[in-house]
C-alpha cells in the first residue's frame, strides 16, 4: 500500500487549504484513513478518519472547520481545511488506520506536508 500526501503550503489565518492522500494498493474493506499531524515539539495527533463506509471522525480541535472526505474513485481521500488557525500548522500525514478507525495507524511517518499559518 502507498499513500502520498500532498497539497499543503502557506496560508493567512482564517484562510483554507485542501490537502489530498493519493491511495494506491489499498483495499477499502476493513480499515479507514485518517489525517494526522505533527508540530515541533509536539505528539503526533489524529486529526480526521473516514471509515470504509465513508463515515467521517474528527479530532475535537478541527470539528466543524476541516472535512475529510473521498473521491468518488476512492483513489483520494481530501482534507478540506478551513478557518485554519495559528494551532493548525504542522507536517500533515495520512494513514491507514485498523479496525475502521478504531485501531492502530500506519502511515509514512517520514514524509508528509507542511501547513503553515502566517499573516
Amino acid at each position: 500500500v502507498q499513500l502520498q500526501a500532498s497539497g499543503g503550503g502557506l496560508v493567512q489565518p482564517g484562510g483554507s487549504l485542501r490537502l489530498s492522500c493519493a491511495i494506491s494498493g489499498f483495499t477499502w474493506t476493513q480499515d479507514g484513513i485518517g489525517w494526522f499531524r505533527q508540530a515541533p515539539g509536539k505528539e503526533r495527533e489524529g486529526v480526521a478518519c473516514i471509515r470504509s463506509d465513508g463515515t467521517p471522525s474528527y479530532a475535537g480541535s478541527v470539528k466543524g472547520r476541516f472535512t475529510i472526505s473521498r473521491d468518488s474513485t476512492w483513489n483520494t481521500v481530501d482534507l478540506h481545511m478551513n478557518n485554519l488557525s495559528p494551532e493548525d500548522p504542522a507536517i500533515y500525514h495520512c494513514a491507514i488506520v485498523t479496525r475502521d478507525c478504531s485501531g492502530d495507524a500506519f502511515g509514512s511517518w517520514d514524509q508528509g506536508t507542511q501547513v503553515t499559518v502566517s499573516s
